[in-house]
């Protein structure tokens, strides 16, 4: 029982923190599990993205009813995600996991520590009276009291990563906004709202083509799936509704911190340290 208590709350903390920044709950939940919890790393793989889709299922209602989602943007990266998630499993055969694991880990230390610089920087002003082409949208910022108009640039850029981003997904079980929502933000003039919300949309879809894997080799243990998804669900309704009472500065320093935790885990991992 006490295990079991310890799996929803680990799910809770993870769809709270994962909601707010946009990034799924792996990144929290699969290092809980396997160094505090004893779960072997497959099953917690298996139990983070399906704690992925009850993120993205959950936050994403929130943010789309505030407005901040970006469905065209969304549903265009998604086409890259997937086929970068159900081809994840390629890579896997050339690349080692360590060799994965220390590589972004490299590339999120640099991302983490850049965003933490810029994170008064805003996305370029745009005229009121100006165009944002087929991608580009307009939301309310709750904090700010007014609108905010932005197009997107570098589309290209987002498809490359988010092809990149599918292909962890489906190998670590971290969710990709680790890197969407850093090229959203960096590369593609998208706010750190939009990217979040954008990205939590993204998250699930890419999710469920990974656990499609683990669930066809018979991967997923219910004991462990059912109540950490539980907790992810609760705590993803949580964090959406916090996030738009924080300021767009905090998020990104918040997201900067995780995304510099979870470049740590990675190049331990690499190392052979943290999992077993």
């Amino acid at each position: 029982m006490t295990e079991i208590a310890l799996l929803v709350v680990a799910g809770f903390l993870g769809g709270a923190f994962g909601s707010m920044v946009g990034l799924g709950g792996g990144v929290f939940i699969v290092p809980v599990l396997t160094l505090f919890l004893d779960v072997p790393i497959h099953d917690a793989v298996a139990a983070s993205l399906m704690g992925v889709i009850a993120t993205s299922t959950t936050g994403s209602v929130t943010y789309l009813r505030q407005g901040l989602t970006n469905l065209r943007l969304g549903v265009t990266m998604e086409t890259a995600l997937t086929v970068g998630a159900l081809t994840g499993g390629l890579v896997g055969a050339l690349l080692t996991r360590e060799a994965l694991s220390a590589v972004f880990g490299g590339v999120m230390v640099a991302v983490s520590v850049y965003m933490g610089v810029r994170r008064k920087a805003s996305p370029a002003a745009v005229p009121a009276d100006a165009g944002l082409g087929r991608l580009g949208a307009v939301y309310h910022d709750p904090y700010r009291g007014q609108e905010v108009r932005y197009p997107v640039t570098r589309l290209s850029l987002g498809l490359l990563v988010g092809l990149v981003a599918g292909n962890v997904s489906g190998l670590l079980g971290v969710g990709g906004g680790f890197l969407t929502v850093p090229v959203m933000r960096l590369g593609m003039n998208v706010p750190i709202r939009a990217s979040v919300a954008t990205s939590s949309l993204m998250l699930g879809v890419t999710a469920c083509s990974g656990a499609l894997v683990y669930l066809a080799r018979g991967m997923v243990d219910p004991v462990t799936v059912v109540p950490v998804v539980l907790g992810v669900t609760a705590g993803a309704f949580l964090g959406s509704r916090l996030a738009s009472r924080l300021r767009s500065s905090v998020l990104t320093v918040l997201t900067a911190a995780v995304l510099f935790a979870l470049a740590v885990q990675m190049i331990l991992a690499a190392m052979g340290i943290g999992f077993r």
